[in-house]
């Protein structure tokens, strides 16, 4: 009996000396945290000075973009959202941290995102050696040839999607009854079909088939796995250690479950694709990346590269896309005298719905494209944070110095509805875009474009950039030539404000809007 009540007092004491020192180690790191780090002078919310589990938080309710935005409104254009991470809303810090001879890398962030070890992609790379060698190869397959050469397979997709959204392929009413010339679709989720046009826009150009997601219901599950596979890395990324300690399992294991499901499905189109090889009359993004040579070092993608190439193909190249098009359907349809100058505009310009595609016809439509960037503004296809890490040295930002460590970055949703370059914020006003119009002179619009970074900028900028907007000027140019449309329901979309509402994954998840098409009439 002496023996066990001395070993449960021992074990107690064990207990009670462990918890004390756990007690005493945090309270300490917290005082540390809170008084004495580099970064302590900074404002930000007590639990994101303390710990990045506040930033995992704001990850998973997908606000982290509105999180972002009502911290700068609270302490101003500097904010500490994590112990050693730092926000900055100013068109200064964007360019001094994303350009091209800035002194930082990719966080460690970027760490979650690889499939397996030794998988490192252009997207997340985080050696900068490694990116520029990734960044050469990879050119070659977006250069202006390459993109002449896809064009054709963009305009197949474009078609499919003008014609399923009229119900042309399946022209019955609800009632199965044969639908009448100039009756009006059955609604559409504009976020849905946009999803449809971009992923089947992106096998095609990258994979050397459409995914048929817009004519073929059961191939859409692969849409959403993109999107669950991209909320759980953002998740793991904002705090690596929960990979680390196998917390994720824990926390987010339907989540991971989807994530693995999305890997199979990424390594089996890209065996696919690779089976065709090279010896085909298609040449899309992975005839390319089978074929392209490093100019300096003569090396090419090694297998386990263009899987990671291929997941972020999957995700980058269909969501970014997809969000930006069905916003600026939302909000042309939010803003009907914006959509009836354009309407008039695409239709007087183009005789034909075949003379619309990539060419200076359509680029003289400044109106197109400024109405796509300033839905693009409104909500960014990734509307956080890209985070890089200081280097030796240390770097002045906007006059600021951060220490070599310091994780640093512009929230780009703030950034877009900061008052100090874009007055009136919420407002969808196209003309901000266009020099020379009566509410904007060159340097109103160069003081807007500063502030404006929907693809990010410098060398880790959106290489797939011109893609995108080929796409989102052609197709939306052919809808507006095709057909008159109208909002089912205003409120299908809209967040709190009566924008066109985002959940922050990394790249955007949305809904909405619900639209009818009626073939015009003349």
């Amino acid at each position: 009996m002496l023996t066990h009540v001395s070993w449960s007092a021992l074990a107690l004491q064990s207990i009670t000396y462990i918890s004390s020192i756990g007690f005493v180690t945090l309270l300490c790191l917290a005082i540390y945290r809170l008084t004495f780090h580099p970064l302590a002078k900074y404002p930000g919310p007590l639990i994101g000075r303390l710990t990045d589990f506040y930033s995992v938080y704001q990850a998973y309710a997908g606000e982290r973009h509105l999180d972002f935005y009502k911290l700068h409104q609270k302490y101003g254009k500097v904010v500490r959202y994590g112990p050693n991470s730092i926000s900055i809303n100013s068109n200064i810090a964007l360019s001094e941290i994303y350009g091209f001879k800035s002194n930082v890398k990719k966080a460690h962030f970027y760490s979650a995102f690889p499939a397996q070890k030794g998988a490192w992609s252009t997207h997340s790379a985080i050696d900068k050696s490694l990116h520029a060698r990734k960044r050469r190869v990879l050119s070659q397959a977006f250069s202006d040839a390459a993109m002449r050469g896809l064009q054709p397979h963009i305009l197949s997709v474009i078609r499919t999607f003008t014609e399923v959204i009229g119900d042309f392929p399946s022209p019955l009413g609800l009632n199965g009854e044969k639908k009448a010339t100039g009756e009006w679709s059955e609604p559409k989720n504009m976020g849905r079909y946009a999803n449809y046009m971009s992923y089947d826009v992106l096998g095609d150009v990258c994979y050397g088939e459409s995914f048929d997601t817009l004519e073929s219901p059961d191939n859409r599950f692969a849409v959403d796995l993109v999107a669950l596979s991209s909320k759980y890395h953002f998740l793991t990324a904002q705090m690596p250690d929960l990979k680390k300690l196998g917390l994720h399992r824990v926390l987010f294991p339907d989540l991971l479950a989807q994530r693995t499901r999305f890997m199979g499905y990424s390594r089996a189109r890209l065996q696919k694709r690779m089976q065709l090889g090279t010896d085909t009359d298609r040449r899309d993004f992975f005839y390319f990346l089978l074929n392209a040579k490093d100019p300096e070092t003569g090396l090419g993608f090694s297998t386990q590269e263009l899987w990671g190439e291929s997941n972020v193909l999957l995700i980058a190249g269909s969501d970014t896309t997809s969000t930006a098009f069905s916003a600026t359907f939302f909000y042309l349809l939010h803003y009907p005298g914006y959509l009836k100058d354009l309407t008039k505009l695409v239709r007087q310009t183009f005789d034909d719905v075949e003379e619309i595609e990539l060419g200076q016809k359509l680029n003289d439509l400044k109106l197109l494209r400024a109405c796509i960037d300033e839905a693009m503004r409104l909500s960014p296809p990734v509307p956080g944070l890209l985070p890089r890490e200081v280097l030796e040295g240390g770097m002045d930002i906007d006059g600021m110095h951060f220490p070599m460590g310091t994780v640093v970055g512009v929230p780009i949703y703030a950034l877009h509805h900061n008052s100090v370059y874009h007055p009136q914020p919420f407002v969808y006003d196209p003309s901000r875009f266009i020099a020379g119009n009566e509410k904007a002179g060159s340097d109103r619009v160069k003081l807007t474009q500063s502030a404006f970074c929907p693809f990010s900028i410098g060398s880790r900028g959106c290489i797939g950039k011109g893609v995108a907007y080929l796409e989102l000027t052609v197709a939306l140019a052919r809808t507006l030539w095709l057909y008159d449309m109208k909002l089912v329901d205003s409120a299908t979309g809209a967040g709190p404000d009566g924008n066109y509402a985002l959940k922050d994954i990394f790249v955007a998840e949305k809904t909405g809007p619900l639209v009818q098409f009626r073939r015009r009439a003349t």
